[in-house]
């Protein structure tokens, strides 16, 4: 076992109500001057971390890759890439978090490997029908010849989810040969879960990390290891979940749960027992839950919020389902409003009412200009619509640079772009560059203060948004997460609320059992605040300006403190 435990004392249910900070490594602190962000530069900055408040850092991908799709095709699930450190930096990392308090959650990637791991090379140099390729989905292809993919899959970032190899051993040698599954990049094969081999190795990467001071696994597409397989293979004429019953072709069938009663057993091996988040994209809320039950996983991401308009009706709905399926399923509801692999909240706050998926592909595409936005209103609302989250019973995600204000970069240059989705579809979607780009530190440093020119472009406006430039500033973004993380440890407790009637439909109010309460005016036009609220209470505002006494603000949330 690793010897750096946490300076708090064991609690098994630390993450209940956690405030857990994600860090997308390449782009949060360059420590080494090569313009891409690394493990020294996480522990550098873990004063920063521990003076915002957060409870717990979900790292992103830091393990070998080729960096096809930002390090979710990793190379070797037990090592770290070179060019973000070492495992002694890891390990410097994750003693420096224990001192200050602070857990370590790290991203595990189940679903598929990188094309360099040395499984799949392997299986590219083995025959058909070896052991080396039962690790991952290689089929014959359709045709004459073999020479159409063995089935109409599509991958998410475009185009089919199979490509062909040249096969390298026998009289087949140099000639077309079989097709690999990747429902991602072609860079990113499909491992093969059947495969009890497959199986035992994820036990031992677990243990690895959990042995070396992790304090549990955020498990990517959680919902996709498990595929059916058998020949004919079925259509899958898009992406969508389109069944509750757990027979879809790849995603969330009944299957998976097998996997993740092993992973629940493995984990449960420590003390506390090492805790794991599902990111399953399950459409029906009750298979979600099943991710979340405590003989597996033990948590699960809800996106709930994260896809709901900036609505009082909507948010107050879908907090009474939530925390009722959470209630249900023995785990904590989660919630989350930005992250790697969306724009940022501030920035679809800013659109008009009723912009849409296609719409902000589109306004991507026009560098940000189309449709024009009102980044005044979209931060209004962002730090509303967090303040209530973070009131919330469950644990709270929150991505780095929100606590900054930071907006979606639209306008990345297309020569800058690396996501794998602008390649594989043409160049008509434009991917998930402009949420990557590294933080601004200091506003009137070289690169922000991030280390060497970085991987990605910083824009000039990020020098408003830098860390320095909003330090000890009253009403500041950062000030304002500042205040509101140390209030929330403060005040947090039990797992429920209670909703108190509202005089406007724009409102929304809820109660804590201690008597800490939180009221949102989700529309633009100052409100009364309801009689039962004393001012002199107001601990947290969202809003930099008060309308005068008695009114609250438009677009703004409010803590009353006991």
């Amino acid at each position: 076992m690793n010897e750096h435990v946490s300076n708090a004392a064991p609690d098994a249910n630390w993450w209940r109500q956690a405030a857990v900070y994600q860090i997308y490594p390449r782009s949060f602190a360059d420590a080494t001057g090569d313009g891409l962000g690394d493990l020294p530069g996480v522990t550098s900055r873990m004063g920063y971390l521990q003076e915002l408040g957060i409870d717990a850092i979900w790292l992103s991908p830091f393990y070998p890759s080729a960096l096809a799709d930002g390090g979710y095709d990793v190379d070797d699930y037990r090592n770290v890439d070179p060019r973000l450190g070492t495992l002694a930096d890891f390990d410097a990392m994750v003693a420096a978090a224990h001192a200050a308090n602070i857990r370590v959650i790290a991203d595990v990637v189940p679903n598929h490997s990188s094309n360099r791991h040395d499984w799949f090379t392997a299986a590219r140099a083995a025959a058909p029908g070896s052991p080396e390729r039962a690790r991952y989905h290689f089929h014959d292809g359709l045709g004459e010849n073999g020479e159409l993919p063995p089935s109409d899959w599509p991958s998410h970032f475009g185009g089919p989810a199979w490509t062909r190899i040249n096969e390298t051993t026998g009289e087949n040698a140099g000639a077309p040969g079989q097709w690999y599954l990747h429902l991602f990049a072609s860079e990113q094969p499909d491992l093969n879960w059947e495969n009890p081999e497959v199986r035992e190795d994820f036990h031992t990467t677990l243990r690895f990390w959990a042995d070396r001071g992790v304090d549990g696994f955020r498990v990517d597409v959680a919902h996709a290891l498990v595929k059916d397989m058998k020949l004919p293979l079925r259509s899958k004429p898009s992406l969508e979940i389109l069944v509750d019953d757990g027979t879809d072709v790849l995603f969330d069938r009944d299957e998976v749960h097998e996997i993740y009663a092993g992973w629940r057993s493995v984990l449960n091996e420590y003390d506390p027992p090492r805790i794991a988040v599902a990111e399953a994209w399950v459409p029906f809320t009750h298979r979600r839950l099943r991710y979340a039950q405590p003989t597996g996983l033990g948590q699960a991401f809800n996106f709930d919020l994260l896809q709901a308009p900036f609505a009082a009706t909507e948010f107050r709905s879908i907090v009474a389902r939530c925390l009722a399926e959470a209630q249900a399923s023995g785990a904590s509801s989660t919630w989350v409003f930005s992250n790697h692999d969306v724009i940022r909240h501030a920035s679809r706050y800013s659109l008009p009412d009723g912009t849409d998926a296609p719409a902000l592909e589109a306004w991507l595409l026009s560098g940000g200009s189309e449709p024009a936005s009102d980044p005044v209103r979209g931060l209004r609302r962002a730090r509303a619509a967090t303040l209530f989250m973070l009131g919330l019973p469950g644990s709270a995600y929150l991505y780095q640079g929100e606590e900054l204000g930071l907006f979606e970069v639209a306008d990345l240059p297309a020569d800058a772009l690396q996501d794998p989705t602008w390649f594989r579809t043409g160049n008509t979607v434009k991917g998930r560059d402009g949420t990557r780009v590294p933080l601004p530190w200091k506003a009137r440093e070289t690169n922000f203060g991030f280390g060497a020119a970085p991987w990605l472009p910083q824009p000039a406006w990020f020098a408003e948004h830098a860390v320095d430039a909003q330090e000890a500033v009253p009403g500041s973004t950062l000030e304002l997460y500042r205040s509101a993380l140390t209030w929330r440890r403060r005040l947090q407790t039990h797992e429920e609320l209670s909703w108190i009637s509202a005089p406007e439909a724009t409102l929304a109010h809820y109660e804590r059992p201690n008597g800490w309460a939180v009221l949102t005016n989700f529309g633009a036009a100052p409100v009364d605040l309801p009689p039962s609220v004393d001012e002199s209470k107001i601990v947290v505002s969202s809003g930099a300006t008060k309308p005068g006494p008695g009114q609250l603000a438009g677009e703004t949330t409010i803590w009353i403190a006991p």
